[in-house]
C-alpha cells in the first residue's frame, strides 16, 4: 500500500483511519449515516475486435480490517459501476481507464480485496487497479488477469491488494477469502476445461501421440511409471482417443488431439500469452509450420537433388531470402490449410547465417571446443575422471598412446591430475536406442569426445569415439578418430565432428532446453498457483518467472514435441525423441540444477568457502560458468534479501502452512516420479528455502536464456551443427570409402540433412531465438508490483547489481586474454548479459538479454 500521508503499515493506516473519521472528510448523507468516499481507477486491455465493458462491469470492495459476522469474511461494500472510460492506444494495444466512486460506512475499515462482476458479453484483461481513500492513501492491485462474463464463470472475480502476508499474518477479515480462493483454483480434477476456467491441476504427458492417426503416431505416456518417468503438465481434461476401429473404442491411455495444429489448447487464463505476444509467436512460427504442414513444400526444395552440393549452395539458402517460385506455391497452399487470422500473420522467415569474420571458423578444432564452453549447450562438458572412459557395456577403445602426443608434453596421468582432460559424453544413454534410430535413412552413433585444456584455456579435441551396437547383446563396435590437419584423415575427422555435433544438438533440444527448463518448471507453476495465495510473498517473488511458460509448453505439445512434430522431423532421434528425454529425466536432480552444484559435479569448479557463490571455477575463461556465477550470486542475494524481510527465523518457515503444502505437492505430485528421492531439500529452514527459490529462478531465467537464445548464431548453419546425419563414416575397403575418397566434400554434403529438414531446422532456430517486443527481463517488474518499501529498495539493489555484471561481461569480452569469450568465429558471449536497459525493446534476435521467464 502506497502511503502519501503518514500511513506506512496496516496498523498505521488504522490509526490514520480513526483520526480521519472525525475530520471533514466524513460526509453526512440524507439519512445521517456517516460515510466516506473510496475512489478507484481500473485499467483494462480490450481483446481484439471486442468492445470495452463500460457499465456492464461493477466492483465491490472487501474490508481487510472489519469482519462481517454473517459471512466470516471482510465487510463487503455496495456495487460501483465502471464509468468515464478514457481510451488510449499504446504499441498497438487498446487500453481503457475507468473511474469508480464508492460511499462506504464509517466502520468499513481499510480495503484489502475487491470483486469484479463482468456482465458484458466479452472477456477483458484487467491490467491494474488502484483505490484511493482517506486523503490520498493509495492501495495498488497488480491484477494482470482475464475477467470472463459471469454467465460463463458463474461467479465474480476476486483480486487481492499488492500487500503480502504470510498465512499466519493474514488480516482476519481476509483469512476465509484467502482459503476459498485457493480452493477454487484447485478444482475437483474432473471435466474438460473451458477457456474461462481458472483451474490448475496435473496430468501425465499423454497427449503427444494419437492412436487415431495410426500405429506410427502411437507414443508412450510419459509420467506415472518407472519405465517412463516425467514431470507433470497442466491438465486439460480432453476426452481420450478412440482406437480408430469401428465401432470406436476409447483408448484411456491417450488424450485426444485435434486433426490439425491446435493453437487454442487450454491453459488457465492467467497463463495465456498476451494477444500481442501470441500474434508475434504465430508470425514468427508460421513459416516453419508451413513447411511442416504442406507436403508439396518438400518438393519445392528438391530441384535437381534433395541434398546440398556445395558450401555456396548452403550460403545461397541464407542470403537469397526469397525463392519467388516456391513462395507462391507455399503461400497458395498455406492459405487453404490455416484460418484467415493466421494467414494474415504469415511472414517469410529470414534464415540465419552463421556469420563471423571467418566463415570457415566452424571447421576449426578450437571453435569446436569453444562451443562446448560458450555455445548453445555449455553445461554438458565435464572433467574426465577415469581413463579409459567406461560405459554400461564396457570400456572405451581410446588408448593413451592415441592422444598423449597432443597433450603439450604431458602424459595422460599428469594431464588428468592437473584436471586438464575433459569429455563430452553422448554414449551410454544413446546406445540402447540406436537400433530404433538407425532406420529410414538416419545414421547415428553414440559418441565420446576427449578434449585437452591448453595453457591458454582453450579446449583442444584429441579423440572422438563413435560406437554402434553389435550383433550380440551388449556388444559394441567402435571407431576412434584423431585430429588431423590435411588429407584423408582430416576429412574423416571432420565427419566425426559432425556426428558429435548431431548428438549434442539432440541432447541440447530434448534435455538441456526442453526437459531441464520448460518441462521441469511447469509443475512448480501449477503448485504455486494451487498452494500459495497471491497474497503470499513467495508467490509475489516467483510470479514474473512463470510468465507465459504453461502456454508456450502447451503450444510445444501441439507442434514441436508431438508425434510427427517439428523436433521429430528435424532431430536424428525422430519418433523416440521425447521418450529419450524421459530416459534422461531418470538421472535429473533438482538440487543439481543449482549452478554451483552443477559445476562441482562436472568438476568445472572447486568448493571455495571464501567465494560469494561457494565455488571457484577451474579456469576463469569459461564464459558460461563465469557469467553464470555472477548472475547466480545476484539472484541469490536478491532472494535472500527478499525472504529475510518476511521470514525472521527457521520456525517461521516451518510454520508456514502454504509453503509446506507447496513443497510437498511439488515433490509428491508435480515431480511425483521422484517423490522417494533423498536429495530433495527439507523445507525446515530458511537456508533451504532460499536455495530452492534461487535454483528455480535461475532455471527459469538465466539457464533458459543460455540454452535458448544462442541457437540463431550457432545451430542455424547445418555444417556447423547438423541435427541429424544421413550417412555413416565409411571404412576402408567399403564401396562408400571409394566414394568418399573421390570427393570428400560431396560425401560430407550427402551426410547432412536433406534440404527440407535443414530448412525446417533453420526456421526453428530463428523462431526460438526471438525475444518478444513486450518481454520483461531479469531485474524488471511492472510499476506498483509491491507496496512494501523495503522490498522495493532491495529490488533496486538487485537491478544495480545486474548493471555492474553487464560491465564485467563487457570487460571480459574485450579482454584478448580470454580467448573463449569470442572463439575463432569472433561471436562474443552475451547469452548471460542481463541487458537491463532493454526496456521497451522491439524484440527480435539480439543474442543477449535474460527474460524473467521461459516465454518462448
Amino acid at each position: 500500500m502506497e502511503t502519501r500521508g503518514p500511513c506506512s503499515s496496516l496498523e498505521g493506516c488504522m490509526r490514520v483511519l480513526q483520526s480521519k473519521m472525525t475530520s471533514h472528510h466524513i460526509q453526512q448523507t440524507n439519512n445521517s449515516t456517516k460515510k466516506y468516499i473510496i475512489k478507484g481507477k481500473l485499467v483494462i486491455l480490450q481483446s481484439q475486435g471486442h468492445s470495452a465493458p463500460g457499465k456492464s462491469a461493477s466492483i465491490r470492495i472487501y474490508s481487510s480490517t472489519v469482519i462481517d459476522p454473517s459471512t466470516g469474511k471482510g465487510k463487503l461494500s455496495e456495487k460501483a459501476y465502471l464509468k468515464h472510460g478514457k481510451r488510449k492506444k499504446y504499441e498497438g494495444t487498446k487500453t481503457t481507464a475507468y473511474k469508480i466512486k464508492l460511499h462506504v460506512e464509517q466502520g468499513f475499515g481499510i480495503p484489502g480485496a475487491f470483486l469484479i462482476s463482468n456482465q458484458h458479453k466479452h472477456e477483458f484483461f484487467l491490467e491494474s487497479a488502484t483505490l484511493e481513500f482517506l486523503e490520498n492513501q493509495i492501495i495498488h492491485f497488480d491484477c494482470r488477469s482475464w475477467v470472463y462474463p459471469v454467465q460463463k464463470t458463474k461467479s465474480d472475480r476476486l483480486f487481492f491488494s499488492n500487500t503480502s502476508y504470510l498465512p499466519n499474518q493474514t488480516p482476519s477479515a481476509l483469512v476465509e477469502l484467502r482459503k476459498s480462493e485457493l480452493t477454487s483454483l484447485r478444482g475437483d480434477g474432473t471435466g474438460e476445461r473451458k477457456e474461462w476456467d481458472r483451474i490448475y491441476d496435473y496430468d501425465y504427458y499423454n497427449d503427444l501421440g494419437c492412436s487415431d492417426k495410426g500405429q506410427k503416431h502411437i507414443r508412450p505416456v510419459l509420467g506415472g511409471s518407472k519405465l517412463h518417468p516425467y514431470p507433470r503438465r497442466g491438465r486439460t481434461g480432453r476426452p481420450p482417443c478412440s482406437t480408430g476401429i469401428q465401432p470406436y473404442h476409447s483408448d484411456p491411455a491417450t488424450e485426444s488431439r485435434a486433426e490439425i495444429i491446435n493453437l487454442d489448447i487450454y491453459v488457465p487464463p492467467d497463463e495465456r500469452l498476451s494477444p500481442k505476444q501470441l500474434s508475434e509467436v504465430i508470425s514468427n512460427s508460421v513459416q516453419a509450420a508451413a513447411h511442416f504442414l504442406i507436403p508439396e513444400a518438400k518438393s519445392l526444395f528438391k530441384q535437381d537433388s534433395s541434398t546440398f552440393k556445395s558450401f555456396d549452395e548452403i550460403d545461397n539458402l541464407f542470403f537469397s531470402k526469397k525463392n519467388h517460385a516456391a513462395e507462391g506455391k507455399v503461400t497458395e497452399n498455406l492459405k487453404k490449410l490455416i484460418p484467415d487470422e493466421l494467414f494474415k500473420k504469415f511472414i517469410h522467415v529470414q534464415f540465419a547465417y552463421y556469420s563471423s569474420e571467418n566463415k570457415l571458423a566452424w571447421k576449426d578444432d578450437e571453435e569446436f571446443g569453444h562451443q562446448m564452453l560458450a555455445g548453445t549447450n555449455p553445461a554438458r562438458i565435464q572433467c574426465l575422471q577415469r581413463f579409459p572412459p567406461e560405459g554400461k557395456n564396457g570400456t572405451s577403445k581410446i588408448k593413451a598412446s592415441d592422444i598423449e602426443h597432443n597433450l603439450d608434453g604431458l602424459n595422460l596421468i599428469e594431464a588428468m591430475k592437473q584436471w586438464r582432460m575433459f569429455i563430452l559424453d553422448h554414449h551410454d544413454y544413446l546406445m540402447p536406442y540406436l537400433g530404433r534410430i538407425n532406420t529410414k535413412g538416419v545414421c547415428a552413433y553414440a559418441s565420446r569426445t576427449l578434449l585437452f585444456l591448453r595453457n591458454d584455456a582453450t579446449l583442444k579435441p584429441v579423440a572422438i569415439e563413435l560406437s554402434l551396437p553389435g550383433s550380440l547383446e551388449g556388444e559394441e563396435i567402435s571407431q576412434v578418430f584423431l585430429p588431423a590437419s590435411q588429407g584423408t584423415e582430416a576429412a574423416l575427422w571432420q565427419l566425426a565432428k559432425a556426428h558429435v555435433a548431431a548428438n549434442d544438438s539432440a541432447y541440447h533440444q530434448l534435455v538441456s532446453h526442453w526437459l531441464q527448463t520448460h518441462a521441469v518448471v511447469e509443475p512448480f507453476i501449477i503448485a504455486t498457483r494451487r498452494q500459495l495465495s497471491v497474497m503470499h510473498p513467495i508467490h509475489h517473488l516467483l510470479d514474473p518467472h512463470f510468465k507465459d511458460t504453461m502456454h508456450i509448453n502447451a503450444l510445444a505439445r501441439s507442434v514441436l514435441i508431438n508425434s510427427g512434430g517439428i523436433l521429430e522431423k528435424t532431430l536424428f532421434t525422430s519418433e523416440i525423441s521425447i521418450e529419450l528425454s524421459s530416459e534422461l529425466y531418470k538421472v535429473w536432480r533438482f538440487d543439481e540444477q543449482a549452478l554451483p552444484a552443477d559445476l562441482i559435479k562436472r568438476r568445472l569448479a572447486l568448493k571455495d568457502p571464501d567465494s560469494p557463490t561457494g565455488v571457484k571455477l577451474l579456469f576463469e575463461d569459461y564464459p558460461y560458468g563465469a557469467d553464470g556465477l555472477e548472475i547466480w550470486r545476484a539472484i541469490k542475494t536478491w532472494v535472500t534479501d527478499f525472504c529475510s524481510i518476511f521470514y525472521k527465523d527457521n520456525d517461521s518457515v516451518r510454520s508456514d502452512m502454504e509453503i509446506q503444502a507447496w513443497w510437498k505437492e511439488i515433490k509428491n505430485v508435480g515431480h511425483g516420479d521422484k517423490c522417494n528421492e533423498t536429495w530433495w531439500y527439507e523445507m525446515t529452514n530458511l537456508s533451504n528455502l532460499i536455495e530452492a527459490l534461487t535454483t528455480l529462478i535461475w532455471i527459469a531465467s538465466a539457464f533458459h536464456a543460455s540454452v535458448n537464445f544462442g541457437q540463431y548464431a550457432y545451430a542455424s548453419y547445418p555444417p556447423n551443427r547438423p541435427m541429424l546425419c544421413r550417412r555413416f563414416i565409411p571404412k576402408e575397403g567399403q564401396k562408400e570409402f571409394a566414394e568418399f575418397l573421390k570427393d570428400p566434400d560431396k560425401y560430407f554434403f550427402n551426410m547432412l540433412p536433406e534440404r527440407f529438414e535443414a530448412t525446417l531446422g533453420i526456421a526453428l532456430t530463428e523462431v526460438l531465438s526471438q525475444h518478444s517486443s513486450d518481454e520483461v527481463y531479469l531485474g524488471q517488474r511492472p510499476l506498483g508490483w509491491t507496496d512494501n518499501k523495503e522490498v522495493q529498495q532491495k529490488f533496486e539493489k538487485f537491478n544495480e547489481d545486474l548493471k555492474e555484471i553487464e560491465k564485467k561481461i563487457s570487460e571480459r569480452n574485450g579482454n584478448p586474454q580470454f580467448r573463449n569469450r569470442l572463439g575463432p568465429a569472433k561471436i562474443p558471449y552475451t547469452l548471460l548479459y542481463p541487458d537491463t536497459s532493454n526496456v521497451g525493446s522491439t524484440g527480435g534476435i539480439t543474442g543477449k538479454g535474460i527474460p524473467n521467464s521461459i516465454s518462448i
